[in-house]
C-alpha cells in the first residue's frame, strides 16, 4: 500500500514539473514537484524508504508523467505510438534518478546532493543516444522565475541545478528537523536570492551595448497544417514574399530581415521561379534577408539559412548542424521501420559545420535552427565567433497548434539570458517573437497567422561566464554528481 501511495505521489510530482513549462509555466510548481520527489524517495518517520528498485519505479513515474504529458504534439501527425515511445525511452533515465535518489536521501544531508544527481542524469538524457533530447530540461520550466537568470553563469545545466537544489531542500524541510531544517532553509534562500540579483546587477546591462539594429522578422503561413504542408512549397514562399513586401509598402525600412526554417523549401538555386520570387522580395524591402531553405551539396541534401543581399546576392550561410533524429534523418531505418511505417517520411539531411555566424549589414547574426536551440554549443559558439544578435528561424507547422511552439519559445528566452543577446524568433507559422537579452518578450505573433514584426534591438559585444565556461560549470556538476552518487551508493550496501 505504501508503494502505491509513493507511486501516487511521483505521478504528481511529475504533474508538477510538467506545469512549470510553457504554456502553462507556472515555474514554481517545478521546484515543488522536485520537492514532491525528494519526499516520495525518503524515509517516513519509522517506516524505511523504498528499495532501490523501489525507487527506480518511482523516479521512472515521474519522468514518464512528465514526458507524456509534455511531448503529445510529437504524435500530432504521426500517431501515438512515436509519442509514447519516446515518452517511455525518456522517462527510462528516471530508473537512474530514482534509484540514486534513494541513496541520497538516507544521508543526513543528502538534499545538497542530490541536485548533482539531478543534473548527471540530465547531463545523460540530454546527449544520448544519437546526440540526445534535451527537450525536457528542468530549466525551461524556470524562464518566468529568479533562477533563469542564473544562466548566465552557467546556462541550463545550473539553472536546472539550482531548481532541484531549492526543491530538494524544501523536501528536506518536510522530513527533517533540527539543524538540517536551518541549511534546507539557506540551500533555498541562496539560489533564489542569487538569482534575483543576478537579474537586477548582471542581466541585460546598458553598457554592454555597442550600437542598434532596426530587426524584421517574417511569418508567412502556411497553406494548411499537416505533413504534406510541403506539398504547397511553393505557396509557402508566395506568402513570406506577400507578408514582406506589405512591410516594405507601409515604410518600414529594416536593416535586416529574418525569414523562417523552410520558408523557401522550393531551392533557389535550382528553381529560376523561386529565385525571383526571393529576390523579388529583397528588392521590395531592400535590406538582406535571412532565407530558410533546402540546398544540395556533394555530401547531401542540407537544412540551409542563407542571406540575400540586395547588392551582392547570395551570401553567407549556416547549414543545419544539430539535425532532429527520426525527422531530419532516420537512425537505424532498418530496424524502426518494423515498429512504424512513418520511417520513411523521416528525411536524410546531412549535417553542416559546427558553425553558427552569418553576416547581415556588416552585423555578426548567431543562428541556431529550430532544433538547434535545445543544445548548448550553438549560442555559446556565436557569440565566442563575435555574434552580436542572435535568430531562431523554426519551422513549427507539422506542429499545429500544440504546445511545442511554447516550449521552445522559452528555450530562446532562456538563450538570450545565457548569452546576453537580444534574440528573433521566425517561425513559418508562429509563434513568431522579438526576446530582449532579459529575456522577456516585446512582441509576438499568434498561432497560424500572417504577420511581421519590426523592432530596434541592442547589439552586444559582453561574453557571460556561460559563453566562456558553461561546458566546464555543466562538466563540475555532472562529475561531482557521479562522485557523489557512487559514493552514496557504496554507504548504502556498507
Amino acid at each position: 500500500m505504501i508503494l502505491v501511495l509513493r507511486l501516487a505521489l511521483a505521478a504528481l510530482s511529475g504533474l508538477l514539473v510538467f506545469a512549470s513549462n510553457e504554456p502553462i509555466g507556472w515555474w514554481i510548481s517545478g521546484i515543488l514537484g522536485i520537492a514532491l520527489l525528494y519526499v516520495t524517495l525518503s524515509p517516513w518517520g519509522h517506516r524505511p524508504g523504498p528499495g532501490l528498485w523501489q525507487g527506480a519505479l518511482v523516479g521512472f513515474i515521474q519522468a514518464f508523467v512528465v514526458y507524456l504529458f509534455m511531448l503529445p504534439w510529437v504524435g500530432e501527425f504521426v500517431g501515438s505510438l512515436p509519442y509514447v515511445a519516446l515518452a517511455l525511452f525518456t522517462a527510462l533515465y528516471g530508473l537512474a534518478t530514482g534509484a540514486g535518489g534513494v541513496a541520497i536521501v538516507r544521508w543526513r544531508f543528502g538534499f545538497l546532493a542530490f541536485p548533482f544527481l539531478y543534473v548527471l542524469v540530465e547531463w545523460a538524457r540530454s546527449n544520448f543516444p544519437f546526440g540526445g533530447f534535451s527537450w525536457v530540461r528542468l530549466a525551461w520550466g524556470q524562464i518566468n522565475g529568479p533562477l533563469a537568470n542564473l544562466a548566465v553563469w552557467g546556462g541550463p545545466a545550473l539553472v536546472s541545478f539550482a531548481a532541484a537544489a531549492v526543491g530538494a531542500a524544501i523536501g528536506a524541510l518536510v522530513i527533517k528537523r533540527g539543524s538540517v531544517a536551518l541549511l534546507a532553509i539557506i540551500a533555498i534562500v541562496i539560489p533564489i536570492t542569487a538569482g534575483l540579483v543576478t537579474g537586477s546587477t548582471v542581466v541585460n546591462q546598458e553598457e554592454n551595448t555597442v550600437g542598434d539594429v532596426d530587426v524584421a522578422a517574417i511569418q508567412g503561413n502556411v497553406p494548411r497544417m499537416g505533413l504534406d504542408f510541403n506539398a504547397q512549397r511553393r505557396a509557402v514562399l508566395a506568402n513570406h514574399v506577400r507578408v514582406t513586401e506589405e512591410l516594405a509598402a507601409s515604410g518600414a525600412q529594416p536593416d535586416i530581415v529574418i525569414w523562417p526554417e523552410n520558408s523557401s523549401d522550393v531551392n533557389p538555386f535550382t528553381d529560376p521561379q523561386a529565385r525571383e520570387l526571393v529576390d523579388s522580395a529583397v528588392a521590395a524591402i531592400d535590406a538582406p534577408i535571412l532565407v530558410g531553405t533546402i540546398t544540395q551539396d556533394e555530401v547531401g541534401d542540407r537544412n540551409t539559412m542563407i542571406v540575400f543581399d540586395p547588392e551582392t546576392g547570395p551570401g553567407d550561410y549556416h547549414n543545419k548542424h544539430y539535425l532532429q533524429p527520426f525527422g531530419e534523418y532516420m537512425p537505424m531505418r532498418d530496424f524502426f521501420r518494423m515498429f512504424s511505417p512513418y520511417v520513411d517520411q523521416a528525411g536524410d539531411f546531412k549535417p553542416g559545420e559546427a558553425d553558427f555566424t552569418v553576416t547581415m549589414n556588416d552585423i555578426v547574426i548567431g543562428v541556431a535552427t529550430c532544433y538547434e536551440v535545445a543544445f548548448d554549443p550553438a549560442y555559446r559558439q556565436a557569440v565566442l565567433d563575435g555574434a552580436q544578435l542572435l535568430t531562431t528561424p523554426t519551422n513549427n507547422a507539422t506542429f499545429g497548434f500544440t504546445d511545442m511552439t511554447y516550449q521552445q519559445l522559452a528555450m530562446s528566452r532562456l538563450r538570450a539570458i545565457e548569452v546576453d543577446r537580444a534574440l528573433v524568433v521566425a517561425a513559418t507559422s508562429g509563434v513568431s517573437a522579438i526576446i530582449q537579452p532579459d529575456g522577456s518578450v516585446s512582441q509576438s505573433t499568434e498561432i497560424f497567422e500572417p504577420a511581421s514584426l519590426e523592432e530596434t534591438l541592442p547589439l552586444r559585444d559582453s561574453l557571460t561566464v556561460a559563453a566562456r565556461y558553461g561546458f566546464l560549470v555543466e562538466l563540475a556538476l555532472i562529475i561531482m554528481g557521479g562522485v557523489l552518487v557512487i559514493a552514496a551508493l557504496i554507504t548504502r550496501r556498507r
